[in-house]
């Protein structure tokens, strides 16, 4: 495939057009994902002649309680760390001096900034009160928007899932001849079913491995155990970056907590024997190789997700990643692409080599 400047203008409109579109994209991709997680249970239930509209309605009326209960269970031990958070701040200081030496010479240097901006001129405190008045209407907006991102999320998922495969086969046949809508329709079929399945899958793992980390911080004595697990549970759906930061926080939690470096070691040396098992025994185990992708990708990926969507790109970069594999796996003369997303596997890549030298030979 050739790089033409048309081309090259083509994918520059269609990052701009990701990037500043994004408040109208995001509740899209989102349900997107949710109706692919979903689309089993509702098939299910539509095998049973419940009518497809019914089923898709209560399953997601039942995951949307399941998201709300876990919320509401983690709120209050949330907002009591947010509180802390000062007085945490503080008490990381006094145990890690050298970076509380420097964090001191930071804040002296913003005070003094502080106050020369302040004696600088008596006009500041006109902007402050135009920003203290529209505070009210800057929080109505934010509440409005994230509104209207929910409720587009809700109807999205909704139709996707009461539609189901008919729908898509309308809207695939809309496009394309049969013959490629039967392809498209094969293609869009085993995305639902293999990302599907990764998913709940990895939901599962993700559900015990936040009840394992719970009790193992209940068992190290770390204060709202339950927070954490739901934490490490949560983070676990971001590879390898989510592992990283869950442990940094508990981490940070342990040092605010606790006295001793023994017990904070503890806590971190808990979480990285638990988070070990499951990324390198349990998720291979369970889940396999089929939709394994290579970790620099996967890094690209969550990068630049997050650059374009912010938290909602992080969410959907790998889901990204796994369709696009699904799709070069069930493609022809997608061998090239099969091979740039999937894992670093010494054994393949020896036997394409191999290959190739026989070929030359």
């Amino acid at each position: 495939m050739q790089f033409t400047p048309n081309r090259f203008l083509t994918y520059t409109a269609l990052g701009c057009l990701l990037y500043f579109g994004h408040a109208a994209f995001v509740p899209i991709a989102l349900a997107l994902l949710f109706a692919l997680v979903l689309s089993s249970p509702v098939e299910a239930l539509h095998r049973l002649r419940v009518p497809r509209g019914l089923s898709a309605g209560i399953i997601l009326l039942v995951a949307l309680v399941i998201l709300a209960s876990m919320a509401e269970l983690v709120w209050a031990p949330s907002q009591q760390w947010f509180d802390r958070a000062p007085q945490a701040m503080a008490i990381v200081k006094q145990k890690l001096h050298p970076l509380a030496i420097f964090a001191t010479h930071i804040e002296e240097l913003r005070t003094s900034a502080t106050a020369i901006e302040r004696g600088s001129s008596a006009v500041a405190s006109v902007p402050t009160a135009v920003v203290s008045e529209s505070a009210p209407m800057m929080l109505f907006a934010a509440t409005r928007a994230a509104a209207i991102t929910t409720l587009a999320f809700v109807v999205v998922t909704l139709f996707l899932l009461a539609g189901g495969p008919p729908m898509l086969a309308r809207m695939t046949a809309a496009f394309v001849d049969d013959l490629n809508s039967s392809h498209v329709l094969g293609l869009i079929e085993k995305v639902r079913r293999e990302v599907g399945r990764f998913y709940v899958t990895t939901g599962l793992i993700n559900l015990f491995f936040g009840c394992a980390t719970a009790g193992a911080m209940a068992a190290c004595g770390m204060p709202t155990p339950l927070l954490w697990g739901a934490v490490a549970g949560l983070l676990n759906f971001i590879p390898y970056a989510g592992s990283a930061t869950t442990l940094v926080i508990l981490t940070f939690v342990a040092l605010v907590s606790f006295g001793g470096m023994a017990h904070v070691a503890a806590v971190a040396g808990s979480y990285l024997l638990l988070a070990t098992i499951v990324g390198q025994v349990v998720q291979p185990l369970l889940v396999g190789r089929r939709l394994q992708v290579n970790p620099l990708l996967i890094f690209l990926a969550l990068w630049f997700c997050g650059i374009f969507w912010g938290v909602a790109g992080i969410i959907l970069a790998t889901p990204i990643l796994l369709t696009l594999k699904v799709v070069a796996e069930h493609t022809e003369g997608a061998g090239a692409l099969r091979t740039f997303l999937g894992p670093n596997d010494p054994t393949t890549l020896l036997s394409k080599l191999s290959s190739l030298g026989g070929r030359r030979s």
